[in-house]
C-alpha cells in the first residue's frame, strides 16, 4: 500500500498564448518562491501557441517536476484555460497569474499562510502596477474579513487572487468560456459574494501586474461597445441575484458606473479615442443608466461624477466633449515644505490643491452651500454640491520604489483650508490640503529598502483622484541601509544668479 500524494499547498494555474520571451520573468518569479518546490505547483496550459512557448513550457516542466504543462487548441481567450488549469489543478489553493505578469519573492508562501491563518476562501494580495492601474484604498491596510459590505473589495476584480480550490468546486466557480469581455468580473464578483471569508494582504507585494508596451496581452482587444455593455448587464445580474434593492447593491453597482462608464467618458481617455467608438460607448452607457440603476447609484458619486453621469443618461454627448476638453487640463500643484530625516525617519510636510491651466479648481459659495463650477450649463446645481462631501477629500502621502512598483500609504495628519479665488469673482474659493507624514524607513516594504524611492501626493477631491510626483526622494544602498535624501537639482536659471552672487561677491 503506498502513501497518498502529497497535496500542494498551492496550484499557480496560468493561461499561456504566444508570450514570447515575456513570461521569463514569471518563470524566474516561479523558481525563486520562498514557498518550497515540494509545496506548490504551476500548470501551465498552453492555449494553441504558435511561436516558441510551447517547446519553452515543455523544457522547464522537464527540469522542475513541480512544473506542469497542458497544451490545448486555440480558444481564443483564457476562460478555458484557465478553467482546465483548475480541473488539473492538486493544490488546496489556487492562484490564477497572467503569463506576462510576475510574483514577489515570498508571495505564495505569505498568501498560503494568511489563508490557512483565518480559514479563508479568498486571499488578495497587495498589487503593483506596470503601466496599468490597480486598486489603492483596498491595499490601505490588512484585513482579515473583509466584505463587499465594510471594503472596497469590488474594486478588484481581476481574477489574480488565492482562491481554496474545494471553494470553487462547491459552488462551480469557473470562467464564463467564449469570445466575451468582463469574464473576470463574472467569476469574481459571484466568488466574492459567496465567500465565507475573504482577507486582504497588504504589507507585501505580492503580484506584479504588467500592461506590455506592444499591447501584447493576451485580453488585448479592440472593445465592441454594444457586446461590452452586453456582458456589463451580465455581471449586475449576478450582483442582482445576491442582493437587495438598497444601500449596497447600489454601493457595488457604483462600481461598474464608476469604472466601465464614466471614466472612458472624461478627460483625455474621451478626447483620445476615435468619436464614432465615444458616441457608441455613451449611447450604451445611456442605456444602461436609465434601466438598470437605481437613483442612489449616482447619487453616492462625487460631484464631477454625478455629472459625467448625469450627461451621458441625457445622451448630451457634445456637452460631455467639451467638460472632457476643460477636465484634460485638471491636475495636482503640489510643493514639499520642511522635510526632516533623523536616523531612519522622514518627516515632511506637503501642500496641494487642483488647478486647471494657471488657475485652482473653483467653488461658487452661496446659502451656506458649496458647489464645483464647471464649465458646462444645464447640469442641476445639486449634483454639484460639495458641502456634505467635504470629509471625504484627502491629501495622501505616497512611498514609490522606482524600479519596483512597491506602493505604501504614509500615515498623515492633514487638514482642508478654503481660500479665495479673486481672478474668479466674488464668492468663488478653493480647497488647499496639508498634510504631515512620516515613514520609518526601517519598517518599510518588510525591510526590503534597497534602491531609489521617490515621494507622491495623491489628492482625492469631488470625483479627482489625480498624483503629483514631489521633489524629495531618498536611496538606500541595501536593504536595512540608512537613507540618503536626494534633493532636487537646482535649475539653470537658478545656478546662473547663484554663479552671479559669487562673482559679485568677490
Amino acid at each position: 500500500m503506498t502513501d497518498s500524494p502529497i497535496v500542494p499547498k498551492v496550484s499557480v494555474v496560468v493561461p499561456a498564448y504566444n508570450p514570447g520571451p515575456h513570461v521569463e520573468k514569471l518563470i524566474t518569479s516561479l523558481l525563486c518562491q520562498s514557498l518550497p518546490p515540494a509545496e506548490f505547483e504551476a500548470v501551465f496550459v498552453d492555449d494553441g501557441s504558435t511561436d516558441s512557448t510551447p517547446a519553452r513550457l515543455d523544457e522547464l516542466a522537464a527540469a522542475h517536476p513541480h512544473i506542469r504543462v497542458l497544451h490545448i487548441d486555440n480558444s481564443g481567450w483564457p476562460s478555458r484555460p484557465r478553467n482546465v488549469g483548475v480541473a488539473a489543478a492538486r493544490g488546496e489553493y489556487v492562484f490564477f497569474a497572467d503569463d506576462d505578469d510576475w510574483f514577489g519573492d515570498e508571495a505564495l508562501e505569505r498568501l498560503y499562510a494568511r489563508a490557512a491563518a483565518h480559514d479563508a476562501d479568498i486571499v488578495v494580495g497587495k498589487m503593483a502596477g506596470h503601466g496599468r492601474s490597480v486598486p489603492r484604498e483596498l491595499f490601505r491596510r490588512d484585513r482579515a474579513d473583509a466584505t463587499l459590505a465594510n471594503s472596497p473589495l469590488i474594486d478588484s476584480l481581476t481574477a489574480h487572487k488565492l482562491f481554496r480550490r474545494s471553494f470553487l468546486d462547491e459552488h462551480e466557480l469557473r470562467f464564463p468560456e467564449g469570445p466575451r469581455r468582463l469574464e473576470d468580473h463574472a467569476m469574481v464578483t459571484r466568488a466574492l459574494l459567496l465567500s465565507r471569508r475573504t482577507c486582504v494582504l497588504a504589507d507585501y507585494v505580492c503580484y506584479h501586474h504588467l500592461r506590455r508596451g506592444d499591447a501584447g496581452n493576451l485580453t488585448a482587444r479592440k472593445l465592441d461597445p454594444a457586446g461590452y455593455y452586453a456582458n456589463l448587464r451580465e455581471v449586475l445580474d449576478i450582483v442582482d441575484a445576491h442582493t437587495e434593492p438598497g444601500p449596497l447593491r447600489d454601493r457595488l453597482h457604483r462600481r461598474w458606473l464608476r469604472n466601465e462608464m464614466i471614466s472612458r467618458l472624461r478627460g483625455n481617455r474621451l478626447l483620445q479615442a476615435p468619436e464614432d467608438w465615444v458616441a457608441q460607448v455613451a449611447l450604451e452607457c445611456g442605456k444602461v443608466i436609465r434601466e438598470r440603476f437605481a437613483p442612489g447609484v449616482a447619487a453616492g458619486l462625487p460631484p464631477l461624477n454625478r455629472a459625467i453621469a448625469s450627461l451621458t443618461a441625457q445622451d448630451r454627448l457634445a456637452e460631455l466633449r467639451g467638460l472632457a476638453e476643460w477636465e484634460a487640463g485638471v491636475r495636482v500643484r503640489a510643493r514639499v515644505g520642511e522635510h526632516l530625516l533623523t536616523g531612519s525617519v522622514l518627516t515632511l510636510t506637503v501642500t496641494a490643491h487642483l488647478e486647471s491651466g494657471d488657475q485652482p479648481v473653483t467653488l461658487a459659495v452661496r446659502d451656506g452651500r458649496h458647489r464645483l463650477v464647471l464649465p458646462v450649463d444645464g447640469v442641476d446645481p445639486d449634483l454639484l454640491d460639495v458641502t456634505d462631501s467635504r470629509s471625504k477629500t484627502r491629501l495622501d502621502v505616497i512611498v514609490r520604489r522606482k524600479d519596483g512598483g512597491e506602493e505604501f500609504f504614509l500615515p498623515v495628519d492633514q487638514h482642508v483650508e478654503e481660500k479665495p479665488v479673486a481672478a474668479a469673482g466674488p464668492g468663488r474659493v478653493h480647497f488647499v490640503h496639508r498634510a504631515t507624514a512620516r515613514l520609518d524607513v526601517a519598517t518599510l516594504n518588510s525591510g526590503r529598502t534597497e534602491g531609489t524611492w521617490i515621494l507622491k501626493a495623491r489628492l482625492t477631491e469631488n470625483g479627482w483622484t489625480e498624483d503629483a510626483r514631489l521633489t524629495l526622494s531618498f536611496w538606500c544602498a541595501a536593504d536595512g541601509a540608512a537613507p540618503t535624501l536626494v534633493l532636487p537639482r537646482a535649475g539653470a536659471r537658478t545656478r546662473l544668479r547663484r554663479a552671479l552672487k559669487r562673482l559679485l561677491g568677490r
